[in-house]
């Protein structure tokens, strides 16, 4: 066997194998690999598309956070305006039921010493009475001297 016969029955192998390699095996490696390119590419579209989104998250999350602080320091300070006016409102009504209350007592203090004076001008008579019928020593009439008596009363 001459080297030669060797040197082309191996050159023309290879190129057999080179041409099968070409056109069957080679097309689907490259969609193989194109495939996982692609999916490689989707991957890293996905992954800036979810660092997009939760940037865009946490900027909604923390304009959320703030608008509810915001709205929690109104609440607090509505309450605190309220309960300010609850108590100035419950202080007026204090006031007002003690000036009631101090009106009430008067009006039942003026009647306690009217009562207090009546009672009085008529122990006053009935003691005049009694002096005069002592002093006189004889009976008194009373409806006689009523008139008397009720002038003595008003002077008293």
């Amino acid at each position: 066997m001459n080297i030669n016969l060797t040197l082309f029955a191996q050159a023309l192998t290879f190129f057999a194998f080179i041409w099968f390699t070409v056109k069957v095996v080679w097309p689907y490696m490259l969609r193989a690999i194109e495939a996982r390119q692609k999916t490689i590419a989707d991957g890293l579209a996905a992954a800036d598309q979810g660092r997009k989104s939760l940037e865009l998250s946490t900027r909604q999350a923390d304009d959320a956070i703030r608008a509810a602080r915001e709205r929690a320091a109104e609440v607090v300070a509505q309450a605190e305006r309220r309960a300010v006016q609850m108590v100035e409102e419950a202080r007026a009504a204090a006031k007002d039921e003690g000036a009631r209350e101090k009106a009430a007592a008067k009006a039942e203090i003026e009647q306690a010493v009217s009562r207090a004076r009546e009672q009085l001008r008529e122990h006053v008579a009935t003691l005049a009475v009694a002096g005069a019928e002592k002093i006189l020593r004889r009976e008194v009439d009373a409806r006689a001297h009523a008139e008397l008596l009720d002038g003595i009363k008003k002077q008293l």
